[in-house]
């Protein structure tokens, strides 16, 4: 088995002067429209993103791949740059020109514009692949696992994160383009139908879940939630300075310490998992 080789990729695609490789397919995919543009204004400065991408990072870093990370829909970039600075190669694939676009500012060196379908990599190629915050963008998630199992070495890894629990939710998941939302049990199951042997699985983020539900799922279930923008989105994902973000850095130290040593969180806002091919 050979592993994917980069500079094969890149010669069947067409290279861009904004510093990204792409296809000439229309990549349809469940996403807001501006929704990279959108998040490019908040990640560097969200307690959220940044939490996220350094539970990423430990869970890689506790099970690291054999070679590149193919991060797949990888939006801006923030997550890929995040394991380059961790010290991992990593791949971009996003379908988004905003994203790719941004990506490629970010510094990351292998970006393709286009979807994991229409590149045309090799079967049995990949050695890892990320998938966060992206399979439940998928509306059939099995078939889209399957075909990326047949795309990965015999024990390769796939990493992933997803949102959790159906109860939590709202309007917020329509806007996303959600198709449903996950428990750590749920996504163990859909990855080990696809053909994946899950080797860790947790929640993070566990004080998350009674603030979305309260001011998310509540509000939507009535009718009376209000339209996403970019400011109220800012607003939730920056803490002001002072005893509340004191008390969220060490909620959030304290629960990545637990992740560091390979323990397996009962409850949040999201899930963490990792899965061999």
């Amino acid at each position: 088995m050979t592993m994917v080789e980069i500079e094969k990729i890149k010669e069947r695609l067409e290279f861009d002067p904004k510093g990204f490789y792409k296809t000439k397919d229309d990549n349809n995919i469940s996403y807001p429209e501006d929704g990279n543009k959108e998040c490019a204004e908040i990640e560097d400065q969200s307690f959220w993103f940044n939490h996220r991408n350094n539970v990423i990072a430990t869970g890689v870093i506790n099970f690291p791949p054999s070679g590149m990370i193919f991060d797949i829909g990888g939006g801006n970039g923030f997550v890929a740059k995040g394991l380059i600075n961790a010290g991992f190669e990593c791949a971009l694939i996003e379908p988004g020109i905003s994203g790719a676009s941004k990506a490629v500012e970010r510094g990351i060196d292998n970006v393709f514009c286009a979807t994991v379908e229409s590149i045309g990599i090799e079967k049995k190629s990949i050695p890892g692949i990320g998938l966060f915050d992206v399979i439940e963008h998928i509306e059939d998630d099995i078939s889209f696992l399957k075909n990326l199992h047949s795309l990965m070495v015999s024990g390769g890894r796939l990493y992933a994160t997803v949102p959790a629990y159906n109860l939590l939710w709202s309007k917020e998941d329509e806007f996303a383009g959600h198709f449903r939302r996950y428990t750590k049990d749920s996504i163990s199951k859909v990855l080990e139908k696809a053909g994946f042997k899950v080797e860790y699985a947790t929640y993070f983020f566990r004080f998350l879940p009674p603030a979305i539900f309260a001011f998310r799922s509540i509000p939507s279930y009535l009718g009376r939630s209000s339209s996403a923008s970019v400011n109220s989105q800012k607003k939730e994902h920056q803490v002001k300075k002072g005893i509340g973000n004191q008390l969220l850095n060490k909620l959030l130290s304290n629960e990545l310490k637990l992740i560091k040593l390979k323990k397996q969180l009962s409850f949040g806002g999201s899930c963490f998992i990792v899965a061999k091919s």
